[in-house]
């Protein structure tokens, strides 16, 4: 198990497209649900124990060998919002593009081949995990952590937030980010069916407002 490969995976700079998408913070800012850093502490904590926990567990099956185009269609249920399943699938075919150039392997040609115009982003990153020698808890981890880097680093752009201020949020999220890791890797264990089915209403709904906007930083 590489965990130089895990950092290569979890960087921000990894060519994964996650850059451009805010997480539902561009719409919360807009709304006025996140005004400062004590708002976005709150923000991806309720992200993290809903969508973060279903993203961390889909990747942590997809890490462990489980059909990837069973988890592809576990991850469509997941998600009610069309909005959100257009970026999921936009975020798993550049992720796809990334992990093949990255660590290419047979189990990611074939996810590739089966789905042209993109699998969901966690599933792509648990074959990537599993393709670079790492586990489901470290593919867990990954896109537990990915659920709040996202919005963290829209917000200093969107609030002009001290990025201090924005990476202290993450820092302190991580008892949190732990927990949320080790009970998706559980879960996981226990089969497709028992994989978490949490969600967020308003990110769903926010997302479909979002994605109607003329004029917008993020593209979601």
């Amino acid at each position: 198990m590489s965990r130089a490969a895990l950092l290569v995976l979890a960087d921000g700079r990894f060519p994964a497209g996650g850059h451009a998408h805010s997480g539902g913070a561009e719409p919360a800012v807009k709304a006025g649900r996140i005004r400062d850093a004590r708002d976005l502490a709150e923000f991806c904590r309720g992200r993290l124990h809903t969508t973060g926990l279903t993203a961390a567990a889909l990747a942590a099956a997809a890490a462990l060998g489980l059909d990837p185009l069973e988890l592809d269609d576990a991850a469509d249920a997941r998600t009610p919002s069309p909005a959100l399943r257009a970026t999921a699938r936009k975020l798993g075919r550049q992720m796809m593009r990334a992990a093949r150039s990255t660590w290419p392997g047979a189990e990611l040609d074939a996810l590739a081949a089966a789905r042209p115009r993109g699998a969901h982003q966690p599933i792509v990153l648990g074959l990537a995990a599993r393709s670079a020698g790492l586990g489901p808890e470290d593919a867990a981890h990954i896109a537990a952590y990915e659920t709040v880097s996202g919005p963290a680093t829209a917000a200093v752009r969107l609030l002009s937030l001290d990025p201090f201020e924005a990476t202290a949020v993450l820092a302190r999220l991580a008892p949190d980010l732990d927990q949320i890791a080790e009970r998706a890797a559980r879960a996981a264990h226990d089969g497709i069916d028992a994989l978490p089915a949490a969600s967020a209403p308003l990110l769903e709904i926010t997302a479909q407002a979002h994605a109607a906007w003329p004029v917008r930083l993020f593209a979601s």
